[in-house]
């Protein structure tokens, strides 16, 4: 019984202390706009120097490739369309009788 006691008492919570507001000294020691700019550009330039740029071999075939997709992709759209349309124009000819 002693247990179940131990088990039941309720051990007082704290009660949470209201933040501290922040000084306007704290909000001074933010870099500016122009700092913060400057270090994002150094940032990106040196990630730009990391990246391994295609060769202009690489990059003209990799445009024909896409070149060959989109013209590929428009013929099967156009044919489709085509096949379509037909089809429309034969099921309303039968149906207006003529």
């Amino acid at each position: 019984m002693a247990e179940n006691e131990k088990n039941e008492q309720v051990t007082p919570v704290p009660e949470k202390s209201p933040k501290p507001k922040k000084d306007k000294k704290s909000d001074s020691s933010k870099p500016s706009f122009f700092a913060r700019a400057g270090k994002w550009l150094k940032e990106m330039r040196s990630e730009l120097k990391k990246v391994q740029w295609p060769t202009r071999k690489q990059t003209i075939n990799n445009t024909l490739i896409v070149i060959a997709c989109v013209v590929i992709v428009g013929v099967f759209i156009w044919a489709f369309d085509y096949l379509a349309g037909s089809l429309i124009r034969l099921i309303i000819s039968l149906f207006q009788g003529g």
